[in-house]
């Protein structure tokens, strides 16, 4: 449900319901007063908490059904109703109780709570409880009275530890939901797709400010997490309220190169993976439903299962050996039965679709379970973060892992990094640990977020991940040393392969259609899509496209088999598109899952932009000191007019919740 009808209900319907009309002459107004929107909570806001400023909170998605709690409760209170069941229904449904108050003339307004008389203090005990109970459960209670017991004897007059801790954290809370929705939000780097450029383990802030902070599309979220609540494991956020997308205006717009912060496009369905405490397993659910659908396929022919025993037969021992049989097992099935998989592709989809619905974990045995399905909306899939290369209307290409944009090599950064191949015949290099004590590049003990040095996974050759500096040094240090830029295309782009492995090869990455045949390292000149512009749609382009015409933007499409194409039903050779795209790459070229897997970003997914690291903690070093603090290397990164106002809102914020407070 839109949230805009929660507005009206709050703005105009919560009033009525509640009888203010009715019962403002109680409090010494003006009956009118209580129609007349926005004015209504001013005043009583005033009135019952002298706090009249709590009314501009009403205009935050998210914060107003809290202050029209708040405004329900305090209403309550003022009356003398502070019991367990009144509380809740002074949260929930206040309605029978303001009707009573309405038309009870013996009901009136009573004095504030002494708070030195023992009698009123344990009346309102439980409102002051649930209150606290809702803003922090369990922990708020025990913070309350630890503290309480750390420190000396309150004072004469004072409110109770319990009131004190449940008032504080309520505009805590808001605080932050409006700090973190509108202004900045915290992130933490979680894996190393922008290695060297940022690495894991910075904790940064992601300016909201820069393009304009969206309006949440689940504004009834819990403020200090994204989409899960940690421990109990359930979503942070429900979807009774939702909106559609709107951003407010904001600094400037998505450029070239910026560092950005987006809601994965890939995350509509996400997967937990059981091998990982609290991990989301393959965001592109929707690769992982093609690589789970070869599976199944193979699986099904007996010709693949005995290909299988004879390799088994062998015995190999030696790890790259047993890859190498492995990978020619499927090049061999693939190339005989893979027209027949193409054909029936959608059945197997289908089937793996069940199979991960029904909790089994992709590829694996099956009695290996997953924790289930998770579909979010859009302001609450995992965010992702990576440099943007391409804005709307630029043309990209790649060659060999060289960019090209708009006919020019785009920009290269000094931390960007690409993966080389040295032939081990040319050279030896020293230890692993040597290469790191001399050149500062690193392997992480897991082997998987960083791996800069790898002298083990192939025989004829060393594996090194690089930024150009780092490469220069360790040419000058070994001079007949031949580096040789790790490329993955097989020289028949744009003419792919006629094999049928290598076209369902080509499902692996973006457009994921066998007719296209990109790798990560060259890919097919395209451009990115602008908001009105219009395509003239074919079978050769029309991969491109299918996911926005579809998940982003809504409509319903169908290829027929005759080529025609058709929009929510009618025929059409065009589409004009109804947002902004963007196309983003990770610095860590070779270890990046991005538009090169799942395509281009739509604008409704953009968060903000990357802009102060101020933590940093290295999974295996500790805290790395040297990036504290430390401004993002970007493009247009800060401007002054950014740094003032942002600092100014800071201050105006800390002001008013304090004074709210």
């Amino acid at each position: 449900m839109s949230f805009l009808y929660f507005y009206l209900f709050v703005i105009l319907v919560n009033p009525i319901l509640g009888q203010w009309s009715k019962i403002f002459p109680k409090l010494g107004k003006e009956s009118s007063l209580a129609l007349i929107p926005g004015v209504n909570y001013w005043i009583l806001f005033k009135e019952l908490n002298k706090k009249p400023f709590w009314a501009i909170l009403l205009l935050f998605p998210g914060v107003h059904l809290v202050m029209m709690m708040v405004a329900n409760i305090s209403l309550l209170r003022k009356f003398g109703f502070f019991g367990f069941k009144e509380t809740l229904q002074g949260l929930v449904f206040p309605y029978l109780i303001t009707n009573k108050i309405a038309k009870e003339e013996e009901i009136t307004p009573v004095e504030e709570t002494n708070w030195n008389n023992a009698k009123e203090v344990e009346r309102r005990k439980w409102d002051d409880h649930i209150v606290l109970f809702l803003c922090l459960p369990v922990l708020g209670h025990v913070l309350a009275y630890v503290i309480s017991g750390l420190l000396s004897k309150k004072k004469m007059g004072a409110k109770t530890y319990i009131k004190e801790w449940g008032d504080s954290l309520l505009f805590a809370l808001i605080a932050a939901t409006v700090i973190r929705t509108y202004v900045f939000e915290p992130f933490q780097i979680p894996t190393g797709s922008m290695e060297k450029t940022m690495l894991v383990g910075d904790f940064l802030f992601v300016n909201k400010l820069a393009y304009g902070p969206k309006v949440p599309i689940t504004p009834l979220s819990y403020p200090l997490v994204h989409n899960n609540v940690p421990w109990v494991d359930i979503p942070s956020y429900l979807t009774v309220e939702k909106g559609s997308y709107f951003r407010l205006p904001g600094f400037g717009k998505v450029k070239n190169y910026d560092i950005v912060v987006f809601n994965y496009p890939s995350g509509d369905t996400a997967v937990y993976d059981p091998r990982i405490p609290d991990g989301l397993m393959g965001h592109d659910y929707h690769g992982i439903i093609i690589k789970e659908s070869q599976f199944l396929f193979t699986q099904s022919l007996p010709e693949y299962a005995a290909q299988l025993d004879t390799l088994r037969k062998k015995n190999l021992v030696n790890e790259t050996e047993l890859q190498r049989n492995l990978a020619e097992i499927e090049r061999y099935i693939f190339n005989k039965y893979g027209e027949t998989y193409i054909k029936n592709q959608e059945y197997w989809k289908n089937e793996a679709r069940k199979k991960l619905a029904q909790g089994n974990f992709p590829g694996g045995p099956v009695e290996m379970t997953h924790r289930g399905l998770i579909y979010r909306p859009v302001d609450k899939r995992e965010n992702y973060i990576k440099r943007c290369i391409g804005i709307p209307g630029d043309k990209i290409r790649i060659d060999k892992s060289v960019v090209t944009l708009n006919g020019k090599p785009a920009k290269v950064f000094p931390n960007q990094t690409l993966t080389y191949v040295v032939a081990k015949k040319s050279v030896t290099f020293p230890s692993a640990e040597e290469m790191e004590a001399r050149f500062g590049i690193e392997n992480a003990p897991d082997g998987a977020t960083r791996m800069d040095f790898d002298a083990e996974k192939s025989e004829e050759y060393y594996i090194l991940n690089l930024t150009q500096n780092e490469k220069t040094n360790i040419q000058k240090a070994f001079p007949k040393a031949v580096f040789e830029v790790y490329i993955e295309s097989d020289g028949n782009r744009p003419h792919q392969s006629n094999e049928w492995f290598d076209k369902i090869a080509n499902l692996n990455v973006f457009p994921k259609d066998i007719n296209v045949h990109n790798t990560m390292t060259d890919f097919n000149t395209f451009e990115v899509p602008k908001k009105g512009s219009t395509v003239t749609l074919t079978s050769t382009n029309i991969p491109w496209y299918r996911r926005i015409i579809t998940a982003y933007e809504g409509h319903r499409l169908e290829e027929k088999k005759d080529g025609s194409i058709w929009i929510d039903g009618k025929k059409t050779a065009q589409y004009t598109f109804a947002m902004n795209y963007y196309w983003m790459m990770g610095d860590n070229r070779y270890n990046s899952a991005d538009s090169r897997v799942w395509g281009f970003v739509p604008e409704d997914h953009i968060v903000g932009r990357a802009s102060l690291v101020w933590l940093s903690k290295s999974p295996y070093k500790g805290i790395r000191y040297e990036r504290i603090f430390k401004n993002v290397s970007q493009e247009g990164s800060f401007t002054i007019l950014e740094i003032v106002v942002f600092f100014l809102g800071i201050s105006l914020l800390v002001v008013i919740f304090k004074y709210l407070v």
